[in-house]
């Protein structure tokens, strides 16, 4: 079986990475219908995780899949800064979903992707990348998210145990699988990178997903 996953890890990279964007997007789209019908303020930072962690698996397994076939040469540190940044990015505003009601006034701000409240994510998603090609590894990206998921599933549970509704149960499942996900990709990344733990990681990642993508069809239905 692991053999196989090697001789075809470079086209399993590449389906694994547009599954993974692909679900990113479904999920922009029915998050951007429930805030329109719930205007609900958490929903449109929720969906701007999503549009953010699309953009990080977009950039990164296109320019794999050029690279893969020899279309083109893509400069492998912006590349990586832009995926850092991206997914990052994608973090911030997911734990941003779970805390704006503490930051923002009553009155919501026009724009969910630029306001004085996110502005420091952006300073801090450059920095970290910025970091991270300087150190030419993921050691920042690895520690952030770790904090960021740790923090999410504390919040996520303490949300789900006061109301227990479905949507908080599939973002209080996929906040522990996420920080599990991230545990094991550090700790990997800090040894060696064996196919078993790669897969491990992006099984994970593809369930972590698609318990998110299943909480917006729950929470649609329930509309």
């Amino acid at each position: 079986m692991f053999d196989w996953i090697i001789q075809n890890k470079e086209i399993l990279k590449l389906i694994y990475g547009a599954l993974v964007t692909l679900i990113c997007f479904i999920i922009v789209l029915k998050s951007d219908r429930l805030f329109r019908i719930s205007l609900h303020q958490g929903i449109r930072y929720f969906r701007n995780a999503f549009f953010f962690y699309g953009l990080a698996f977009a950039v990164r397994y296109l320019a794999f899949a050029l690279t893969t076939f020899d279309v083109i040469n893509l400069n492998e540190l912006i590349l990586k800064f832009f995926f850092e940044f991206f997914l990052i990015m994608g973090g911030f505003f997911l734990l941003y979903s779970l805390i704006w009601r503490k930051i923002e006034s009553r009155k919501s701000y026009f724009s969910s992707l630029f306001h004085p409240s996110v502005i420091v994510f952006y300073l801090m998603a450059i920095i970290l990348s910025f970091a991270d090609i300087l150190w030419k590894k993921f050691y920042f990206l690895f520690v952030s998210q770790l904090i960021l998921f740790l923090a999410m599933s504390v919040i996520s549970g303490i949300n789900y145990t006061k109301k227990q509704g479905g949507f908080l149960k599939f973002y209080f499942i996929a906040m522990v699988f996420g920080l599990i996900a991230w545990a094991l990709n550090g700790s990997v990344s800090w040894m060696n990178w064996s196919p078993l733990a790669l897969t491990i990681i992006y099984a994970l990642n593809i369930i972590i997903f698609l318990l998110f993508l299943l909480g917006m069809f729950y929470a649609l239905r329930m509309r």
